[in-house]
């Protein structure tokens, strides 16, 4: 008897599996990626649209708004011969910079980008860390001994060379629907970063106080 049981208890999950794998799926492929296409054919609808650039040259690009409050602006115009950009090769601040920008009818850096937010981190002899001078244990404590805010002299900071890290060009078409809608906190915040003088050090309670 215990045979017999065990021989239709074989069986019926066999057949269970068999039918299982066998059902039709309630998820199809083309409902699991961003396109919506057969994967198994390279149709334009499976490569999806095509990123197309801005080619105007600086200056006379159209800017789009800012995705969020304080959002790196995008490049509205091209970059073709500009890129990448070397700390020694930055085509980017012969126009940007504060001094220059209004005469060029560009988009000056930052008060941001002309601060230093960077300790000097170093070595003792002794084998114990310093920042600032100052022997530290580890260089995020929350009494944030390790930080300190200078002013760079109108100068570019080294930490802010790489302009295409945080600013990308501009291009023409959407490859996924967004619904995302901005809520800016400032009334020029669609085209104007708030991060300067008293905002730019909010909430930062440094050791020296500045």
């Amino acid at each position: 008897m215990k045979l017999a049981n065990t021989i239709i208890i074989g069986l019926a999950t066999a057949t269970l599996l068999i039918l299982g794998c066998s059902a039709k799926p309630s998820v199809s492929e083309e409902s699991l990626g961003l396109r919506k296409s057969d994967l198994y054919t390279e149709s334009n609808a499976t490569r999806g649209d095509q990123t197309k650039y801005g080619t105007s040259v600086a200056g006379s690009g159209h800017k789009i708004p800012r995705a969020f409050q304080d959002a790196p602006p995008m490049i509205p115009h091209d970059t073709e011969g500009m890129l990448p950009i070397t700390i020694d090769n930055n085509q980017c601040v012969s126009c940007h910079m504060p001094e220059v920008a209004s005469s060029m009818g560009a988009t000056p850096v930052p008060a941001s980008h002309l601060t230093n937010f960077r300790p000097v981190t170093a070595l003792s002899k002794d084998g114990q860390l310093t920042a600032n001078g100052a022997v530290v244990t580890n260089t995020s404590s929350e009494k944030q001994e390790d930080i300190s805010i200078k002013s760079t002299d109108g100068k570019l900071s080294n930490a802010r060379f790489n302009c295409s890290a945080c600013h990308a060009p501009q291009s023409e078409g959407i490859a996924v629907e967004n619904n995302f809608k901005p809520v800016f906190t400032s009334k020029d915040g669609a085209n104007k970063s708030s991060w300067n003088g008293a905002k730019m050090l909010e909430g930062l309670n440094t050791a020296e106080g500045k």
